[in-house]
């Protein structure tokens, strides 16, 4: 395999006394969908922000391209890696399509600038979000939101894609949409990170899943040899079931059977 694009080697990050990363390893090479899983806490948006460069780790460093992130310049940086983060916020009535174009503005000045209007449109189209161009962001919906930010990234370029729950907001058609779209970037030779609750979702479009535990790397590895039954029930706290369905793995909490208000009582 060739040498991975984004790397973390050895990182420790602290807020205070409390340890929110803890001498974490991890290679991400083009062409490949990473997911980041595990509980509330354990440390999987504080990473994929170390592997963004804001903040920069306690101990321990990120190689991109094997350059250390910390000297490389902040628009070289932007042209060469997109991050989506949880929270879509701003704070004046921009429409859709001028943030879609925000995206562009690493390049500014470049001779990739003249390709701005056709990138932001199909952007826009990947994201499905052309029917929204002249809508105000704070009008939009969180899944409105999500989908547009998304589309910001996209018309980023970028060979570096770090997304921090990016389904979290949308409706099931939009999950496929957002990542069968990593998955295309992938295949395109894009290096992809994406932080994801949905463990089934997790199965199905990632190349690898990285378990995080209290701020360490559980497991690593391709879906089928993370997300065992016996390996979550114990990360996550409570009982998981697996199994496969029609070739893919289907991850579910085990619940206890909830009687309806209707049902006679046994």
């Amino acid at each position: 395999m060739s040498a991975p694009v984004l790397r973390a080697e050895g990182v420790r990050l602290a807020y205070g006394p409390a340890t929110v990363l803890d001498g974490v390893d991890l290679d991400v090479h083009g062409g490949e969908v990473v997911a980041l899983v595990g509980p509330n806490g354990a440390g999987k948006s504080s990473l994929l922000s170390i592997l963004a460069g804001d903040p920069h780790p306690d101990a321990g460093r990120v190689l991109l391209d094997a350059v250390d992130l910390r000297a490389i310049d902040v628009a070289a940086l932007a042209r060469r890696r997109g991050v989506l983060l949880q929270e879509n916020r701003l704070a004046f009535p921009f429409t859709v399509r001028d943030v879609v174009r925000m995206g562009r503005a690493p390049w500014r000045g470049t001779a990739r600038e003249d390709e701005d209007d056709a990138v932001v449109a199909d952007a826009m189209v990947r994201a499905d979000v052309t029917a929204l161009a002249v809508r105000t962001f704070p009008t939009l919906s969180g899944g409105e939101k999500a989908r547009t930010s998304l589309a910001r990234v996209l018309a980023q370029e970028p060979g570096v894609l770090l997304l921090d729950e990016p389904t979290a907001a949308l409706d099931i058609r939009h999950q496929e949409t957002v990542l069968a779209e990593a998955r295309g970037r992938a295949a395109a030779g894009a290096a992809v990170v994406v932080v994801l609750h949905d463990l089934t979702l997790a199965a199905a479009y990632a190349d690898r899943v990285v378990l995080l535990d209290a701020g360490r790397v559980r497991a690593d590895g391709p879906p089928r040899s993370v997300l065992t039954a016996d390996l979550l029930s114990e990360v996550y706290g409570h009982p998981v079931e697996v199994w496969d369905h029609d070739a893919q793995l289907v991850v579910m909490p085990v619940r206890a059977r909830v009687r309806s208000m209707t049902e006679e009582p046994a």
